[in-house]
């Protein structure tokens, strides 16, 4: 940790068990100083053990919860929390929600915003990358407070970050709970030892007209990690002619997350929440696999910062070539199963006929 005392104040996007991503946030935020982190809603027992690991000072949640309105009660209570804490950074995920969420806490702090930051070193002095990778730079907000938005992957995570609860942290130690007015100078009861955060509650009456929520619907689960936080993304195009089972099987080898080009999307062989690209998610993954996609300026902007890209296609003229570090110029679905088999192979693992399945829906859907 660095000796200054900047104030970082992380904004999480949920109360379930940290992401990757949430603790890639943690982790760069433990490098600048003091960490707070805000919550959407009263984070339970689990959560607060593992804010604990990352030795957050306070958890801000607000009084009553969520509520149905959209974005604008996460806004009113990172400002709140920012202006009682003093913090100088505000850090958000680089989902399309936290930048919304970015900018309008721009506007409320008057402070400086930069999105798609892949690095911020102690004197908030940030790197970005930009132009689909094709270059990288340095900036620095000229405002008090910098809010900043993290592409995914972007921040390595030491060895001793755990992915459980500590054994040290008691089970059944209780949260500090304070409620009151944004502002307030209050203090919950000391816990002697105690390493769970204190669990500071706002009582927030925000006015802004906003849209509001009314249904919620989870996607399937998949078993696969968040595409937008994969660390190894198998992606199909056109050239998948609708099968994505042979995809799938590389991304369960690999640990991955599938992905899409947008005509693929378009012709309803897959979910648009799968696409990559310029109209699509921006991926940063450190593995990225190119199946059948020509590799367009456009697809190539969602995905050109990838740590390693492999190409398989048909076509050697495909664009995708000419970033890719590995191409094989090839039928994918020969190519793919012969790299699953090696995988297994490699592993001791038996052939497993049959366990292909498809979220693609085919050709004619």
């Amino acid at each position: 940790m660095t000796s200054t005392t900047t104030t970082a104040l992380v904004v999480l996007g949920g109360t379930d068990r940290l992401r990757r991503a949430d603790r890639e946030l943690l982790v760069l935020a433990g490098t600048l100083g003091a960490t707070h982190v805000v919550v959407p809603a009263a984070p339970d027992d689990a959560l607060l053990d593992e804010l604990a690991a990352h030795a957050v000072a306070t958890v801000h949640a607000p009084e009553g919860g969520p509520g149905d309105r959209l974005t604008t009660p996460a806004v009113a209570l990172a400002a709140a929390a920012a202006r009682e804490t003093g913090a100088r950074v505000l850090l958000l995920a680089g989902t399309p929600e936290a930048k919304d969420v970015a900018a309008r806490l721009g506007v409320r702090l008057e402070a400086g915003v930069l999105t798609d930051v892949v690095a911020l070193d102690a004197d908030l002095v940030a790197t970005k990358s930009v132009l689909a990778g094709g270059w990288t730079t340095r900036c620095r907000a000229t405002s008090p407070v910098l809010i900043a938005t993290v592409r995914p992957n972007s921040v390595e995570l030491p060895a001793d970050v755990p992915a459980d609860v500590p054994a040290d942290v008691a089970a059944d130690a209780p949260a500090d709970v304070t409620t009151g007015a944004p502002g307030a100078e209050q203090t919950g009861a000391e816990q002697p030892g105690a390493r769970r955060p204190r669990v500071r509650t706002h009582a927030l009456e925000d006015t802004v007209p906003a849209a509001r929520v009314v249904g919620r619907a989870e996607l399937p689960a998949s078993g696969r990690p968040a595409l937008g936080e994969a660390r190894v993304v198998v992606a199909g195009g056109r050239g998948t002619g609708g099968d994505f089972g042979p995809l799938e099987e590389l991304a369960d080898a690999l640990g991955g997350a599938i992905g899409a080009s947008r005509a693929a999307v378009d012709a309803g062989w897959i979910g648009p929440e799968a696409q990559v690209g310029q109209t699509g998610r921006t991926v940063s993954p450190q593995l990225y696999v190119s199946c059948g996609i020509s590799g367009a300026v456009q697809q190539r902007a969602g995905m050109q910062t990838a740590g390693t890209i492999v190409a398989v296609n048909k076509d050697e003229q495909a664009p995708v070539f000419e970033i890719a570090d590995l191409g094989i110029v090839g039928d994918l679905r020969k190519v793919l199963p012969q790299a699953v088999g090696h995988l297994r192979a490699l592993r001791g693992e038996q052939a497993q006929p049959g366990r292909r399945r498809s979220s693609g829906r085919g050709p004619g859907s």
